[in-house]
């Protein structure tokens, strides 16, 4: 079984890679060709944490994996990383377990492509200004995935802490991320400036007032997993001219924003607009008029996973990467 650490899948695999990775099982799924059971979550209500288990299978390419992933929201006081797990992939022609590899920067990396792919069909072609809520653990490559899909000229961050909001400047200018970035301690401002806003936060309340919104935004929320869990509120759902969701299951089960709408008898699911993999097949328009508002809300699902690790495993493979263990 070849291992492979953060560090080395960091080195040898990037955001460019797994949008590609991402967008070819998109293929997969449009085809049929994928096997994903609802993921499992366990929650910790003592430490506002939770561990997801999440299988899948790629029958096109013949191979399976699990990831295991736990949020711990409080471990940055305790000098551990947020968001902490593991795939294990699986060759489903023989039944080998072939790879064992880190998931944190992972999970962060295809969350941040599919961003990018829903940015690619459904943002402005001209969106120039992004503001960031949330600069925890999921921003940074939520940042990057815009950044490949638009010409981003101005950066706005928007943070409970500001300086947390600071050190994650410093980190975008020391990645060499050289777009103007600023701090705004006021979310409504950020909001109104924004052609593009990326949601990453664990909020159970509405973290922007839909109201400040501009005709022609677009936004991508990937923090929230729980139905518990409001990172867009009402107003945004309800005049968002297309919701585009990354697995309608997905969501049907675990976006609390979608479901909080729902359940107040003013939108429905039926009203959703397609799934990405529609969007990035073209078999479902993306944006059509510049005034449109647009949502992307994504809670992953475990084939995302599966491409970036495939991807990662290929990489390993021709570089030499990693460590063979027999276990």
């Amino acid at each position: 079984m070849l291992i492979i650490n953060e560090r080395q899948i960091e080195q040898c695999y990037d955001m460019t890679d797994a949008i590609h990775d991402i967008r070819l099982i998109l293929k997969s799924k449009e085809r049929g060709e994928l096997l994903s059971p609802h993921r499992t979550v366990l929650d910790f209500p003592a430490h506002r944490a939770s561990a997801l288990y999440m299988p899948s299978a790629d029958l096109a390419v013949e191979m399976a994996g699990v990831k295991v992933v736990t949020i711990f929201p409080d471990n940055p006081d305790l000098g551990n990383p947020t968001t902490q797990g593991v795939i294990l992939l699986t060759d489903a022609i023989d039944g080998r377990h072939i790879a064992l590899m880190n998931a944190s920067y992972l999970t962060r990396l295809r969350t941040g492509a599919l961003s990018g792919i829903a940015t690619d069909h459904l943002a402005r072609s001209d969106s120039r200004t992004l503001t960031v809520i949330g600069t925890g653990a999921m921003a940074f490559e939520q940042v990057l995935g815009v950044m490949a899909a638009r010409k981003i000229e101005q950066i706005l961050l928007v943070n409970r802490t500001p300086e947390k909001a600071e050190v994650f400047a410093e980190r975008l200018r020391a990645f060499g991320v050289e777009i103007p970035t600023k701090v705004e301690t006021d979310t409504a401002t950020a909001v109104r400036q924004a052609d593009i806003i990326c949601c990453a936060t664990r909020s159970d309340e509405p973290v922007f007032n839909g109201s400040d919104l501009q005709p022609g935004t677009h936004i991508n929320g990937v923090g929230s997993y729980l139905p518990s869990m409001r990172e867009v509120d009402e107003t945004t759902v309800l005049q968002a001219n297309k919701i585009v969701v990354d697995s309608l299951t997905g969501v049907k089960a675990e976006a609390g924003e979608l479901i909080h709408a729902a359940k107040s008898g003013k939108w429905s699911f039926d009203q959703v607009h397609a799934e990405l993999d529609a969007l990035a097949n073209n078999t479902a328009a993306g944006r059509e008029s510049a005034d449109e508002i647009t949502f992307f809300k994504s809670v992953g699902a475990a084939y995302f996973d599966l491409a970036v690790a495939r991807g990662v495993y290929t990489k390993a493979q021709e570089s030499g990467t990693g460590t063979e263990m027999d276990i």
